[in-house]
């Protein structure tokens, strides 16, 4: 069993504690980047209180996404599983890289990897 706690601080105080649980199946992630949270719980996604958008994606070796970040938006993604090239720059499970001043994220899968992609204020 593999685990990766995130905590993500809610962008305004005294919030009400909520709690969503939702399971996404592998072919909604498989070679696409699949929202997951959102502010809002737009397109079947959980909600949470930041601007911030989680995705996360299964890609296959030499298999590619590519996600275009707004201007003054950052980006963080993290290897879950596997290794994948960002822009030209290798990572491997476990690592994170922190992102900006980039507009277009390329991401390929090295082998068969596992990410997440969150979309930061």
């Amino acid at each position: 069993m593999h685990l990766l706690q995130i905590w993500i601080m809610p962008n305004e105080m005294d919030v009400e504690p909520g709690y969503e649980e939702k399971r996404f199946d592998d072919e909604e992630k498989r070679g696409r980047l699949r929202l997951v949270a959102s502010p809002d719980g737009s397109d079947g996604s959980v909600s949470m209180h930041q601007d911030a958008r989680l995705y996360a994606a299964l890609l296959d070796a030499e298999k590619q996404v590519i996600y275009e970040l707004a201007p003054d938006r950052h980006a963080w993604v993290q290897v879950a599983r596997g290794s994948i090239e960002i822009n030209g720059q290798a990572l491997k499970q476990g690592d994170g890289a922190a992102i900006s001043e980039e507009r277009e994220l390329k991401i390929v899968g090295k082998e068969s990897s596992e990410i997440l992609l969150f979309d930061l204020a």
